[in-house]
């Protein structure tokens, strides 16, 4: 059997360096874009690529480019003709201008459908977010026909749907996938940023109106499988939104965690209302000194404190199939590497 290929854009990333190892783990010969710079022979690499490196993944190739500009014919030279192409590259942190969220979320998804128009039109499986549905209130069992807000809740979300929006004129067949709250071993943006706060004592407990919010998150694992999938059955399309299917207390998952790490649990009380108002001023302060970087705290990241959010996958269970991952035995192996990584002293 002739070997898969796919290229994978944002390589370097949580969701982009899991899907990389896990096709090249199934035999595709796959190419990770990234914007980190080439790996010369003998030069340290970033962990990402070095853990590939490491696992003798001989398979692997890297491109290193940034996606706000058009994949130049240079680069192109000796690649072969995708079967898939998973473009996960994104700016997902929760601070930034609109102009760098639009250049990477919206010029870079432009630029890898001109790339896909230009090879024969690859299977193109785009990674969005489920904050495009996001409205300031508590919004359960959401599906894919759920009306969008008129005002998206951050630019994030809107550019997410932006470049949505451009994978559907996609002439080629495409999937889109709405996971929510993606969390797990290497991740870099939602779990450890709540437990190096917690370890500084900076994070308080945040409530609204005495409830904890609901939420549901889903496991990187489960994530990964369903681009697998959709990346290996070219009639497999659509939009999918993507959870665990297990919504829980998000105030209590994180004691949870924080609790197994033996990490102090939050002893102050803060009411979302109140975050919001401090949340609001220091990002109207940084904006307007001009500062780079991120506030503590962000109107985002208090909007998932103070609403509950939950969404029915019927839909893409009925395509992919339970979530393999239960969210009980993802949590474990997240705090096993949490553990292991505080024991390297990372």
């Amino acid at each position: 059997m002739e070997k898969r290929t796919a290229l994978v854009t944002g390589a370097a990333g949580f969701v982009g360096g899991a899907v990389w190892r896990q096709m090249v783990s199934q035999g595709w010969e796959v190419w990770g874009l990234s914007r980190s710079r080439p790996i010369a022979r003998g030069e340290p690499s970033d962990p990402t690529i070095r853990k590939l490196e490491d696992h003798g993944f001989a398979n692997s190739h890297t491109i290193h480019h940034d996606l706000r500009e058009p994949i130049p014919k240079s680069k192109r030279v000796g690649l072969p003709k995708f079967d898939a192409v998973i473009h996960c590259a994104a700016r997902s942190s929760p601070w930034g201008s609109f102009r760098e969220y639009f250049e990477a979320n919206v010029v870079g998804t432009q630029n890898i459908l001109q790339f896909c128009l230009e090879q024969d039109l690859p299977k193109l499986i785009y990674v969005s977010s489920s904050s495009i549905y996001y409205r300031p209130e508590d919004q359960w069992d959401i599906v894919e026909t759920t009306p969008l807000p008129n005002r998206f809740v951050n630019h994030y979300a809107r550019t997410k749907h932006e470049g949505e929006l451009l994978v559907q004129t996609y002439p080629g067949p495409w999937t889109i996938l709405r996971p929510r709250a993606i969390f797990g071993p290497e991740d870099t943006i939602l779990l450890p940023r709540i437990v190096r706060a917690a370890r500084a004592g900076r994070l308080p407990l945040l409530t609204h109106h005495g409830k904890n919010s609901v939420g549901d998150l889903v496991y990187i694992d489960n994530v990964v499988d369903a681009i697998l999938m959709a990346a290996r059955e070219r009639e497999l399309t659509g939009d999918f939104n993507l959870t665990n299917d297990e919504p829980v207390e998000i105030n209590t998952f994180i004691q949870e965690v924080l609790a197994e790490l033996g990490i102090p649990l939050p002893k102050w009380k803060v009411s979302t209302t109140r975050a919001m108002w401090f949340a609001t001023c220091l990002e109207w302060t940084y904006r307007s000194l001009l500062l780079q970087a991120e506030p503590p705290i962000t109107r985002f990241g208090v909007h998932v404190f103070r609403y509950s959010k939950t969404f029915d996958i019927s839909k893409a269970k009925s395509r992919f199939g339970s979530p393999r991952i239960a969210l009980e035995d993802g949590r474990k192996r997240t705090i096993a590497w949490f553990q292991q990584m505080t024991t390297h002293g990372a």
